[in-house]
């Protein structure tokens, strides 16, 4: 290994500990309690050390997103292969996405409420976005009939965004969580059951 190799790789270790603190703050007492100060005696470095790495706090969400849409990519990746049948694939993602967001608030907020530098919808988007998207997609597809996947998987996804946003913020009424879940999944069908 080259000196320069070591450098590279202790720069994405630092970068990855900035990433996993903010996380775990975020996680623990909200967004706003995340500052490039707090963060930098939390892992004890210096703020010039931080700043060498990020521009500042949005490009620090920046990253957790991405960090998560990795996750989440992977995460509807194994709910749809172990779904057992194309037909479950549907509700199975649904359910993991929503699960998903509940288990992680702060990650959840970092990919779909702060402000982020991430392109969504577009060619150029960073690969976790496009993956986490496909994935949906792939689940989505077979439902489409006539009508466009991607357009079909953007509602979708709004669908279950609303819900996951919503019932974060307490607006919904929590012992109806099951409930409102299976009436989404249900109201996807499947292609057997739509054709009845």
């Amino acid at each position: 290994m080259t000196s320069q190799d070591r450098k590279d790789r202790e720069r994405a270790q630092r970068r990855q500990i900035i990433v996993d603190a903010a996380r775990e703050l975020a996680e623990a007492e909200g967004w706003e309690s995340v500052t490039t100060r707090r963060l930098a005696d939390r892992i004890e470095y210096s703020q010039p050390v931080l700043y060498s790495h990020f521009s500042g706090k949005d490009a620090i969400v920046s990253a957790v997103a991405l960090e998560g849409f990795g996750e989440l990519g992977t995460l509807l990746h194994n709910a749809r292969k172990s779904a057992g049948s194309p037909d479950a694939e549907p509700r199975a993602v649904a359910h993991a996405y929503v699960e998903f967001a509940r288990a992680s608030p702060a990650l959840y907020e970092a990919m779909f409420t702060l402000t982020v530098d991430l392109a969504f919808g577009q060619s150029d988007a960073p690969a976790p976005l496009h993956e986490a998207f496909a994935e949906l997609r792939a689940a989505l597809a077979p439902l489409a009939g006539d009508r466009d996947p991607d357009t079909l998987t953007e509602v979708v996804w709004s669908t279950l965004h609303g819900l996951a946003t919503l019932s974060q913020a307490g607006r919904l009424r929590p012992d109806f969580y099951d409930q409102r879940l299976a009436m989404v999944a249900d109201q996807l069908g499947t292609p057997s059951s739509s054709s009845d």
